[in-house]
């Protein structure tokens, strides 16, 4: 999995430990919504049974680097 140094640092939050690889490469394999931002990074979500909760992952411009992941309190699925 490609990452930036950024997401490296982020991971390392008591908040992100508990986020598992194998969750991530799922929602970048087959997320519930994706959404082009502005910039041009990518945002996916989907829900993950095991957590309970929306994962939202958010990839650079070429759609491979993750950037950062976190569980999306605010997400509602339409």
């Amino acid at each position: 999995m490609k990452c930036t140094q950024y997401f490296l640092f982020v991971r390392q939050r008591s908040d992100r430990k508990g986020i598992k690889e194998e969750w991530i490469l799922e929602t970048i394999g087959d997320p519930s919504k994706t959404v082009r931002q502005s910039d041009g990074r990518i945002k996916k979500w989907k829900y993950i049974e095991e957590a309970g909760k929306y994962l939202r992952v958010i990839l650079l411009e070429d759609g491979q680097t993750v950037h950062n992941a976190f569980f999306d309190r605010s997400y509602k699925e339409e």
